[in-house]
Formats: structure tokens, C-alpha cells, sequence
């Protein structure tokens, strides 16, 4: 694997452990316990977002920012949940 692989693994695999951790967060009946998850949910996005940047630094991650009719397609979308 070259580094760009390791970095999109590395920043995959932190999607998905955040996700991870903010489900348990959600779910946790003891407030000491959901604390702890917190902090660790906050930790987990902090080194997501040091990957991200990395990523996006080198030209490796670059999002495409929505157009504005794709934001008010999402927006009505919401809206009429």
C-alpha cells in the first residue's frame, strides 16, 4: 500500500469508529459511562479531522461543495419529515 492508501484507510477506518462511538454514546443508560464514550467520541474526531487535513493538504480528499439547488432539494426533503 502507498500512503495515500494507508491515509484513506486510516481515515476510513475512523468514519466508522466514530460512528461507532457516538451509537454507544447514544445508548448509554449510566451518565459516568455515556461521559467517557464522549470524551472518547471527541478524541476519535479530533484525529479524524488530522486525517482529513492531511488528506485534503496533499490533494488527496477533496469534497465537492453542493450547488444550491442541491442544498434546497436536501432542505425540502427534511422539512417535510
Amino acid at each position: 500500500m502507498n500512503e495515500k492508501e494507508h491515509l484513506d484507510d486510516a481515515l476510513s477506518s475512523q468514519k466508522f469508529i466514530s460512528s461507532t462511538y457516538n451509537t454507544y454514546a447514544g445508548e448509554c443508560v449510566l451518565k459516568n459511562l455515556r461521559d467517557t464514550m464522549l470524551n472518547i467520541l471527541e478524541d476519535e474526531h479530533c484525529i479524524q479531522t488530522k486525517l482529513f487535513n492531511e488528506m485534503s493538504a496533499r490533494g488527496w480528499y477533496d469534497p465537492q461543495m453542493a450547488t444550491e439547488q442541491e442544498i434546497n432539494l436536501l432542505k425540502n426533503k427534511l422539512q417535510s419529515k
